[in-house]
């Protein structure tokens, strides 16, 4: 298999990933407001709204086994700072800042775990 195939198939994998992560919170009642929200250096999985108001931006790791930290150990504080560049960007085209915060979700070995407040901004 070359280096395409593997690309071709991890883009699949976190499409399938973020589909799943989307339809569990829509599930929830959470509200999508963008999909793949892109910047210049930065990107967001999914910017939803909870039941509660809050404005989440999701990003969605998956993995297919737990080697080299797993789902959760790729987001890493280059992908967090990355995140957080593309929500300031998001947040400064709003008239004003609502409340909000950055969760997790991943998928592991087909297991979903969301870690709702998984960082901050300002880390």
């Amino acid at each position: 298999m070359g280096q395409w195939w593997k690309r071709r198939q991890a883009r699949r994998l976190g499409q399938s990933a973020e589909a799943q992560a989307c339809a569990e919170l829509q599930a929830r009642g959470w509200q999508v407001i963008e999909r793949n929200y892109r910047v210049r250096g930065g990107e967001i999985d999914l910017i939803m709204r909870d039941g509660d108001g809050t404005l989440v931006f999701v990003e969605v790791r998956a993995r297919s086994h737990a080697a080299y930290g797993g789902a959760v150990g790729s987001v890493d504080a280059t992908k967090r700072r990355r995140i957080v560049l593309a929500a300031r960007h998001y947040l400064a085209r709003l008239p004003e800042e609502p409340v909000c915060r950055f969760d997790v979700v991943t998928l592991q070995a087909g297991e979903m775990d969301w870690l709702p407040g998984a960082f901050a901004a300002e880390e």
